[in-house]
């Protein structure tokens, strides 16, 4: 064999293993997440999303993810103990904050102040279990601050300070709205946060894991995941999904805009999943929290609109595997909770920082830097061009 069909051969090769944005291809082994789209069914640690949802806290959750067990309650004691007493941020933090303008989004916001973290506790010492908790346990309590915090600058005022009696989902809408929340609106949004805290390997994830392999610090780590959450092809669609329920208005239009959307091959925002070829297991929590939530403060228009959408939908693309996805409710949620559309994206880093913490531990355990390959397709031998002669 020449060298010439060699080279012909390994190109032939690379061809056929090929795949557009690594789809179907496995990069990692990993115990901390599963998905079955074909059945519909998300576990933790081998744990059913609806259990956990029923039955775990938030906090509880993370430990599990992260630690890969339940903890004792002595263990979640320490755990809510450590993380409530980490909540508040350096006055450096927040004077940067201060000078951010009013109008940046605030996924760039907080890809901006979890990047500066580092400045302030990295070390980079990755094999020393007491910075790896710390790390663990600064990012999970700070995270909501800065989310809170950046919106109330925004709007020209200063911080609301945590509070340590409150939980974690309680004190997050104690920040942003500066009011105490109900026990119902806190339960609510802690179970939104446990759906939203794990995934496998999904681009932000992929991202965290890629940059966790060169052992940078995981304030890096975290701000590397966020900004590839931010990108509209990640994060968003459940601020998207309000802007097409308010697009469409009435319940009467829906029928039109499902036959525009088949007709263009557009897509139909909060509906389908890469993953799942039925309904996504969050979406079916979602709804029944939104469901027992409307029945109990009373339902808005998104709401009703949003159910004769789900119907439309199934009917003219179930067969083809299109049902609602985890975004498809969590912002009717959000809008109730009096969350402002744009902090829709920064609530989903907030949970999956737990995920990009678990994923970050497991690569540290048997870690190998990544370094795809590539399938060249330029050309060869080319001569220098002066530049007089361009």
């Amino acid at each position: 064999m020449t060298a010439g069909d060699s080279a012909t051969l390994q190109n032939d090769m690379q061809d056929a293993c090929f795949r557009p944005g690594l789809e179907g291809i496995p990069a990692v082994q990993s115990n901390i997440g599963h998905v079955d789209g074909q059945n519909g069914r998300l576990e933790y640690r081998g744990i059913p999303i609806e259990e956990l949802a029923d039955k775990s806290t938030f906090l509880e959750t993370c430990y599990l993810l992260i630690w890969g067990k339940l903890p004792t309650q002595s263990e979640l004691d320490a755990f809510k103990f450590e993380v409530n007493n980490h909540r508040r941020l350096k006055y450096r933090i927040r004077d940067m904050m201060k000078c951010f303008p009013a109008n940046g989004h605030p996924m760039d916001a907080l890809q901006s102040c979890a990047a500066a973290l580092g400045l302030f506790y990295s070390r980079r010492a990755l094999d020393d279990p007491e910075y790896i908790r710390a790390a663990v346990v600064r990012l999970l309590a700070k995270m909501p601050t800065m989310v809170a915090t950046f919106n109330l600058m925004r709007k020209g005022h200063d911080w609301v300070m945590p509070r340590d009696d409150l939980g974690y989902a309680g004190n997050f809408l104690y920040m942003l709205n500066e009011k105490e929340p109900s026990a119902e609106a806190a339960h609510i949004f802690d179970v939104c946060l446990i759906l939203h805290a794990e995934h496998t390997i999904n681009a932000s994830t992929f991202s965290a894991r890629v940059t966790a392999s060169t052992l940078t610090d995981p304030y890096g780590v975290i701000a590397s995941a966020v900004g590839t959450l931010a990108g509209p092809l990640h994060g968003g669609a459940n601020e998207e999904v309000l802007e097409m329920l308010e697009h469409i208005g009435t319940a009467d239009r829906v029928a039109a805009y499902v036959d525009d959307c088949v007709t263009n091959r557009k897509k139909i925002m909060g509906f389908g999943h890469r993953v799942y070829k039925v309904k996504d297991p969050r979406a079916v929590i979602l709804q029944k929290l939104a469901k027992e939530m409307f029945e109990k403060q009373g339902g808005t228009p998104h709401y009703e609109l949003a159910l004769k959408l789900e119907t439309a939908v199934e009917e003219r693309l179930g067969h083809k595997g299109i049902y609602p996805n985890v975004d498809f409710y969590s912002g009717l949620v959000y809008q109730h909770l009096g969350i402002p559309s744009d902090l829709f994206t920064p609530i989903f880093a907030m949970a999956r920082v737990a995920g990009w913490l678990a994923h970050w531990k497991e690569q540290l355990g048997e870690n190998r830097i990544f370094r795809p390959t590539q399938i060249y397709t330029g050309e060869h031998g080319l001569p220098y061009e002066e530049i007089a002669k361009r």
